[in-house]
């Protein structure tokens, strides 16, 4: 296993950007007091070490982790509803405002010399505050609705055009933010930081990266396997 107590937390960061995340829930600076060990960063801050190991073995595990072969083509609605919402969901929530404060902090920091980052920054809290809401409006409203229909108390309460319909609009929603993604793509050079970028300005990217993954492992399946068989579901009502 990896000795993360003798290294510098900048080191750290640099070796696996993502590792940012853990730091920023702990408090420990790895941009200006990057030069600090863990332990001693730890011990500043009152932490104790094996804590914030616990969250970079974590983080590093969810990193590698491949995911692509997953086949969500036999689960029921209510599964893929639950997994969407207790993965890619729960993910948004706490990623989405760590990268927003990072976002704002590299662009009043570095935007005069790099332009380029006010404009990330613009496009990236347009781009979260619409994901929040999305994401609200499934957990309060598509996705009780989508769990009702393998109930057939459930299934005949709204035509079948209203839920195509409401789905339509959902993957309208979806298209909006891959376009808003092909932007941050196109203004960080496919999130390649340069290389005199500080640590903050490389984990934001490096969480771009993340999220940009996710967030298309996720519409799809919403738009490939979700929905259509929200719609086999609910078509069978009028068998």
């Amino acid at each position: 296993m990896k000795d993360f107590r003798s290294e510098t937390v900048g080191m750290l960061v640099a070796e696996q950007p993502l590792r940012a995340s853990v730091f920023d829930r702990f408090g420990i600076d790895y941009c200006c007091g990057g030069k600090q060990s863990l332990v001693v960063a730890c011990e500043q801050g009152g932490i104790a070490p094996d804590t914030v190991i616990a969250g970079l073995i974590a983080s590093d595990a969810e990193v590698e982790l491949d995911q692509a072969g997953e086949n969500w083509l036999n689960a029921s609605l209510t599964e893929l509803v639950d997994h969407i919402q207790q993965t890619h969901h729960a993910y948004l929530k706490g990623e989405l405002p760590r990268l927003e404060l990072l976002a704002k902090k590299v662009a009043r920091v570095h935007g005069v010399r790099e332009p380029r980052l006010l404009k990330v920054e613009s496009v990236f809290s347009a781009l979260s505050t619409e994901i929040l809401e999305h994401t609200a409006k499934e957990e309060l409203i598509v996705f009780p609705f989508m769990r009702s229909l393998e109930h057939v108390a459930g299934k005949a309460k709204v035509p079948l055009a209203a839920v195509e319909s409401a789905i339509d609009c959902l993957e309208s929603e979806h298209n909006e933010a891959g376009s808003a993604l092909m932007q941050l793509r196109e203004l960080t050079d496919e999130y390649t930081p340069p290389e005199n970028a500080c640590a903050s300005w490389q984990a934001l990217l490096a969480g771009l990266a993340h999220l940009d993954k996710d967030l298309r492992v996720h519409v799809h399946k919403e738009n490939s396997i979700l929905f259509p068989l929200a719609i086999r579901t609910k078509a069978l009502t009028f068998a």
